[in-house]
């Protein structure tokens, strides 16, 4: 053979030079008919980079493991059932993909956190278009870098007790990870994050779930744009982070006691932007930030739209619309160090003499009766009292008792949303 002909036919060449060959990758077909019927065996027999695919049926093989990187394909939305004997899916390796199964079975526990899939260390995996029915935890990532996580259908069950759930989405100790196009319902918190950075969480539906929709802590740099938060115990919660983005997101119907849209604690140098709150028992709380900046959101028939604690500071609220809340805004002290600029307020009934948009005099958006209720929530029974209005609007005329800081030097006189 010339060294021409060497140099056209890798394989030649790597011969030629005492280099070991790989084989060409094995596509295998697992189904109930044969001629594989055991999935197990075919994960334990497989070489890496080999494609699997696995017919319509019920697999009920217990826990299995993917070890190496292989492509799981479902044909017909095969199911792979548990059996209630721990995880379902253990994925170790890197470069591991599996798509288009029904996967349930999980054992539910108070010491191990089972699985539908459970994910560790296993770098760029990817799980697409999968369906996690009743599962404890249904994807549960621990120490893993740039997963993809899109269209799954997370389903729990309704009627199952709080202590027979987990999360939807479980990730501890992760990085760079897209999360897109799925939808957690009846789990406890919808997606949970611990330790997670750099990632983007993208037009996910997280619906009628216990605790929170998403809820995450000690996780920076994230983005989250376009999500869908309606009917859980409480929308989203997000803890001890900083530089955050959250814009175009949905946060609706999330009520009760102690429920909110959307709860800031502790948040730093972050950005929401663009959002809509509606029907929330509080739409927007923020505790204890610093430098977030809520811009051009929409709040509109929540409880409270916006409660804003005298411990944050350096947050800027500007360009949003307050229309049909019960308070606009209420706050827990005097001492305010934040900054409230040309946002839209329905109440306002103030004047724009010079045709600039913006009302010529300060607006005051918290009454007398909201920082009342602050104080003593049981006094929310006389909301809808004459007196209580009348207070109300001779604070605005007079203030006396809300923070003096706490004011809009140039409200809009029409609001930026449609």
């Amino acid at each position: 053979m010339t060294r021409r002909g060497i140099l056209r036919r890798p394989a030649a060449w790597a011969l030629a030079m005492g280099l070991a060959v790989p084989a060409a990758a094995t596509t295998w077909t697992v189904s109930p008919k044969g001629p594989h019927t055991k999935l197990r065996t075919v994960l334990s027999t497989a070489a890496a980079n080999d494609s699997i695919r696995v017919l319509a049926g019920t697999y009920a093989e217990g826990a299995l493991v993917i070890d190496r990187p292989l492509t799981l394909l479902g044909v017909g939305a095969p199911v792979i059932d548990g059996g209630q004997q721990g995880h379902v899916l253990v994925i170790t390796a890197p470069n591991v993909t599996v798509k288009g199964f029904v996967i349930t079975g999980t054992l539910v526990s108070n010491i191990h956190d089972n699985a539908g899939i459970h994910v560790d260390g296993g770098d760029d995996v990817k799980l697409l278009d999968n369906e996690l029915r009743n599962c404890f935890f249904a994807l549960h990532l621990v120490n893993t870098k740039r997963a993809l996580i899109t269209g799954n259908r997370i389903l729990g069950d309704p009627a199952t007790p709080e202590t027979r759930r987990a999360n939807g989405i479980h990730m501890w100790r992760c990085a760079d990870a897209v999360i897109r196009g799925n939808r957690a319902e009846h789990h406890r918190d919808g997606i949970y994050f611990e330790f997670v950075t750099g990632s983007r969480i993208e037009d996910n539906l997280c619906r009628g779930n216990l605790r929170y929709g998403l809820h995450f802590m000690f996780s920076h740099r994230n983005d989250y744009a376009g999500n869908e938060f309606v009917d859980n115990g409480a929308g989203v919660a997000v803890m001890f982070s900083h530089s955050i983005r959250m814009t175009g997101n949905r946060f609706m119907h999330n009520r009760g006691g102690s429920a909110y849209g959307l709860l800031l604690k502790e948040i730093n140098d972050s950005e929401v932007r663009d959002n809509s709150f509606t029907d929330n028992t509080t739409g927007l709380m923020v505790d204890g930030c610093n430098r977030v900046r809520a811009e051009g959101n929409s709040f509109r028939s929540n409880g409270w739209a916006l409660r804003l604690f005298s411990n944050a500071t350096g947050c800027t609220i500007a360009g949003n619309s307050f229309i049909g809340n019960t308070f606009d805004v209420s706050t827990n002290g005097d001492l305010m160090l934040n900054t409230l600029a040309a946002n839209y307020w329905d109440r306002h009934l103030g004047y724009d003499l010079d045709r600039d948009g913006h009302g010529d005099v300060p607006y005051r958006p918290v009454g007398f009766f909201a920082l009342l209720v602050e104080r003593i929530p049981y006094a929310i029974i006389f909301s809808r009292s004459l007196f209580v209005t009348l207070l109300d609007q001779a604070e605005r005329v007079i203030p006396s008792l809300t923070p003096d800081a706490l004011k809009d030097d140039r409200p809009l006189m029409r609001p930026p949303h449609g």
